[in-house]
């Protein structure tokens, strides 16, 4: 896609609201697009996850195509089952859209006892995240602000993978003290995983990424947030921007609204950038995160479900919303990128974005 009104590059416009500064235009850095990536290039949803080569590639060509701040994306929601010695299942089915546990490490209160850390640089999916970022550290494209993808919090999600979300929902209520080792063990881990990289990498283009899915309010109460989420992230967030990163970037998915207050509490740089959900409002994160960059938060649903219309009106709403806010904005679905959207409901997207996503100059 051509450039006719642009006087920044898209690295250029994330590194000025990295300065507190305005760009000129919003910027379009969707969520989790790397199964999107991966059709779109006619490869197939596995290929995102465990072929780097193939999702670098797919990854760059799309933001290209799209229009899009390109940071290369290489996860998935189910990491810690397999890095803790569990099974996966790639991604093969018409409905599939991302690996799946389908044997859990810990099945028992006396496995997850017995459990320990595994080794970090052999640990399931990390070797391939490592090869991923092998080759996407070998450039920096003027649409590419970070080009490796590093760890940042998210413990809870990972503990919960360990053990299987029900097993685990029910230790926090039955046996607290099964829970809080785990957490312990994901909490390590994750900060392990981050140093790895750090010594690796170094810090300069490197995003430490972190989400909390299982953590929000669709599965566990505000209470049980504050006592075995916030203490682990907290530490894990403190861990990685001891190492000299300035920023992370959190991911915030669900229904997190009465966490909120707690979320407050947890650093995510000078800035920060915090990833909503559709379940909270602009103008709510606006209020809890004023010194953040917020991305996000239009519902994925209607990319995968809407007309072209309807994902134009939704954008342009959501950018509108979001150029008010205090810290900055980027445009993003809420969520993970539909891998089987129409392109044409994509192209909308970015037509909304380049039409209503300019700043007034100053």
């Amino acid at each position: 896609m051509g450039r006719t009104k642009t006087e920044m590059t898209d690295r250029e416009r994330i590194e000025a609201l990295l300065k507190r500064e305005k760009p000129d235009r919003v910027p379009i850095w969707p969520f989790a697009y790397d199964g999107f990536a991966a059709v779109y290039a006619k490869a197939s949803i596995a290929d995102a996850y465990n072929n780097p080569e193939v999702s670098l590639a797919a990854q760059r060509k799309t933001c290209r195509d799209f229009g899009w701040v390109f940071s290369p994306f290489f996860h998935y929601a189910s990491f810690g089952g397999w890095e803790f010695g569990g099974e996966i299942k790639w991604p093969g089915g018409e409905f599939d859209q991302a690996p799946t546990i389908i044997r859990y490490p810990v099945e028992t209160e006396e496995d997850a006892w017995n459990l320990q850390m595994p080794d970090i640089k052999t640990a399931g999916f990390v070797p391939l995240k490592m090869a991923f970022g092998m080759l996407s550290a070998r450039e920096r494209l003027d649409n590419e602000p970070f080009n490796v993808e590093g760890f940042g919090g998210g413990c809870f999600g990972t503990a919960a993978n360990i053990a299987g979300v029900d097993n685990f929902l029910r230790w926090l209520i039955k046996k607290p003290d099964v829970a809080h080792h785990l957490l312990r063990l994901a909490a390590d881990f994750r900060i392990a995983l981050a140093q790895y990289w750090k010594d690796t990498f170094g810090t300069e283009g490197v995003i430490p990424k972190g989400g909390e899915p299982t953590a929000s309010n669709q599965m566990i109460s505000p209470k049980q947030f504050e006592t075995f989420a916030l203490p682990y992230i907290k530490e894990t967030q403190e861990a990685v921007l001891a190492m000299g990163y300035q920023t992370t970037y959190m991911h915030i998915c669900g229904e997190h609204n009465l966490n909120l207050p707690h979320w407050t509490g947890i650093p995510f740089g000078d800035p920060g950038i915090v990833s909503i959900g559709h379940e909270i409002t602009i103008e709510t994160a606006g209020k809890y995160f004023p010194d953040h960059i917020i991305l996000g938060n239009m519902d994925p649903a209607i990319i995968q479900t809407g007309t072209p219309e309807d994902v134009y009106e939704a954008t342009r709403k959501n950018i509108e919303e979001g150029k008010r806010l205090p810290g900055g904005y980027i445009f993003s679905p809420g969520c993970q990128f539909p891998p089987r959207a129409n392109p044409d409901n994509v192209m909308a997207m970015t037509g909304a974005v380049n039409d209503f996503g300019w700043y007034d100059p100053d």
